[in-house]
């Protein structure tokens, strides 16, 4: 669930990216990076923590060029170290920067042909390091002093052979131009748009419309699954599909909770699908539950607001904000530990008593994945006074690991995994939980786009849309990403940056410290 960004202008890139990143900050708040270039020379800066706090005055001012990439991480694999924050680059051929969201489920099958075959090396734990060699490898194939469009295609053609899994990318070929390409079935967002500045058009590629709206970019519309699009040295378009045209089935947690509800994504309103959601969740509420006794809904901010303010329309009962949220606190799901996560929760949310003092609350949260924010909120709700406690989701269930790029890839560490909805409802405390139904939300989302038949929903009824998706697999990735594992990943000392930075000045073909 990383943010990445992409602009091809002819003026300086560096303010632009940032702006970028910082709506896309909400994707990724591990590490942040950018890379731009001008005159074959490409200029890096990248670091562990926020973006208004990895970029200063001085930094912007050395990312000099009219060409960039940004990156806004969280990560999913390998750890919290800033070697893995992004872009990344190797300097064969020509020299290649890659900003990746998403996860390759067959990296490791990758990673041996890569050495044993492709003969190239692997420095990190991070599958975007293998989805950028695999493309530079496939571009180090061209017969050409200079990469034509067709040079490019046929390098993301052979990616595509290669890698499967879920991915949005977004690479800077140095002095040739910029490309950016989806995965087979479209499961990651990215969407590209443009502008015209003084008779020529400016292209730039992202995770969500909403960062191609603050820069006043018209988005043009989302990149097909299995679509590589190049923008050439001379900012001529170019656009190939590189596999054959599969059904998309992009993510539906993108539109639960991962993505900003201004933005569009394959056509979708996400503010639009969330307000369907509420209204969705308070037809079963009235369907099942037509005598309930709820005195006031109360969403807990932010991805949930906009589902409880048509819920309680619906079921004609006042809507309050009875929880005033800490904005300097980060996005607890994403947070990197169990342990952190509890301690934020109570960090991040405080509740005004008034608004719960003997009433019977409905509390509206996006989703129930890991149960430790529901759990500490129920309890903040009756520590406040209320007489009664319960709690909907306007999503379903999440019972199944996450192998696209999103950070649940632990069955064990999922509350409703192998529980019955009366087990998760004693577990966080609630009086009564309802949670939406699968059928339902398909329809909230489809409802923006007709076009679109099928969604990834694997998190909630255990079908991967890649179909390499096996038992053997998800009890691989459960030891390699479980909190535990985590947690003992990043006790480990970055011993090639030591302050957790990365300010390098990367010259064609040469990489010397900054």
């Amino acid at each position: 669930m990383c943010g990445i960004v992409g602009i091809f202008a002819t003026s300086p890139v560096n303010q632009s990216l940032y702006d970028a990143l910082t709506v896309l900050q909400h994707r990724g708040q591990d590490a942040a990076g950018i890379v731009t270039e001008k005159d074959g020379m490409l200029y890096l800066r990248k670091a562990n923590g926020l973006v208004k706090d990895v970029f200063h005055t001085r930094h912007m001012q050395r990312l000099q060029g009219n060409i960039g990439v940004g990156h806004a991480r969280y990560p999913t694999a390998g750890c919290s170290s800033s070697a893995e924050a992004q872009p990344l680059y190797v300097n064969s051929p020509y020299g290649v920067v890659l900003a990746h969201n998403g996860n390759l489920t067959n990296q490791e099958e990758l990673k041996k042909e890569i050495y044993e075959i492709d003969r190239r090396h692997i420095n990190t734990n991070s599958d975007s390091e293998v989805l950028l060699n695999i493309f530079a490898h496939e571009l180090n194939k061209t017969v050409n002093d200079i990469p034509t469009a067709e040079d490019v295609f046929s390098a993301i053609k052979a990616v595509y052979r290669r890698c499967k899994g879920g991915f949005a990318a977004i690479a800077m070929i140095v002095g040739h131009g910029m490309v950016f390409f989806r995965d087979h079935y479209g499961i990651r967002p990215l969407v590209f748009g443009k502008r015209e500045v003084n008779g020529t058009t400016e292209y730039m590629a992202a995770s969500e419309s909403v960062a191609l709206d603050i820069l006043g970019f018209e988005l043009v519309r989302d990149v097909k699954p299995g679509e590589a699009i190049y923008i050439d040295g001379h900012g001529y378009f170019h656009s190939r599909q590189c596999t054959p045209l599969n059904e998309p089935a992009p993510c539906i947690f993108e539109h639960v909770y991962l993505a900003r509800p201004d933005s569009f994504m394959d056509d979708i309103s996400v503010y639009r699908a969330r307000l369907r959601m509420g209204e969705k969740l308070a037809e079963k509420i009235l369907r099942e539950w037509p005598d309930h006794d709820i005195d006031v809904v109360i969403p807990i901010p932010d991805t949930s607001t906009t589902s409880a303010v048509e819920l309680a329309n619906i079921l004609n009962v006042k809507l309050r904000h009875g929880f005033v949220k800490n904005r300097y606190i980060g996005r607890t799901f994403i947070m990197p530990g169990q342990q952190i996560r509890k301690k934020s929760v109570r960090q991040k949310l405080n509740a005004i008593d008034l608004e719960f003092k003997d009433k019977n609350v409905l509390l509206i949260d996006d989703s129930i994945v890991r149960g430790t924010t529901s759990q500490q909120i129920v309890e903040m709700a009756r520590e406040a006074g209320a007489k009664k406690v319960y709690f909907a989701s306007a999503a379903p269930a999440v019972k199944y690991p996450n192998v696209y790029g999103i950070d649940m890839p632990s069955a064990k560490e999922l509350i409703a995994h192998g529980r019955t909805t009366e087990e998760v409802e004693k577990l966080i405390g609630a009086d009564k939980l309802i949670y939406q139904d699968l059928q339902d939300l398909i329809d909230s989302c489809r409802e923006g786009n007709p076009n679109i038949n099928r969604f990834d929903t694997s998190v909630f009824d255990g079908n991967y849309v890649t179909g390499d998706i096996d038992d053997e697999y998800l009890a691989i990735l459960e030891d390699k990403r479980n909190d535990f594992a985590k947690s003992k990943a990043n006790n480990i000392v970055d011993v090639d940056t030591g302050d957790s930075e990365i300010e390098d000045m990367i010259e064609l073909h040469n990489v010397g410290e900054g």
